[in-house]
């Protein structure tokens, strides 16, 4: 089963369950991929525009909820809390920390990757190896932490 088909089919067993929330959330979502695939018309949409969708919201929610933190707004603070965790659940489950470090050496060695410069290089073959399974901000942190230190890697 797709990614499309499992937002609809999340969809309406969240309409029989009446669960308000989850089925506002999952409304918003499908909303956002149909603007997507609009977009992309006359080629169907893949999996990973689907994907691309997603960590988009995420990363929206993620804003939304450090500002309204700051702001003081604890109920919409939950809103957007719950609205994230359901929008990762449509996500592969993340490489850790110690994966990703890993993954990027081995694209570091494999590149002869040794200076700030090949920064782009490194993240770019990084994100393609990780298919979605690691934060872009998280491997952009790491590769330059490598990319900076003299050896290239620490």
């Amino acid at each position: 089963m797709g990614l499309k088909e499992k937002i609809l089919e999340d969809l309406k067993s969240a309409m029989k369950a009446q669960e308000v929330e989850k089925l506002s959330a999952i409304r918003f979502l499908q909303a956002a991929v149909k603007n997507r695939e609009i977009e992309l018309r006359p080629q169907p949409i893949s999996d990973a525009e689907i994907m691309n969708v997603i960590k988009k919201l995420i990363k929206q929610r993620q804003d939304s909820i450090e500002q309204f933190s700051q702001a003081g707004r604890e109920d919409l603070v939950n809103k957007e809390k719950f609205e994230l965790a359901l929008l990762q659940s449509y996500l592969p489950a993340q490489l850790t920390q110690e994966q990703l470090v890993n993954v990027i050496e081995n694209v570091i060695q494999d590149l002869k990757a040794s200076s700030i410069k090949q920064m782009g290089q490194v993240i770019k073959e990084t994100q393609n190896r990780t298919q979605g399974t690691a934060d872009s901000r998280q491997i952009s942190e790491i590769v330059k932490s490598k990319l900076s230190s003299p050896s290239g890697i620490q």
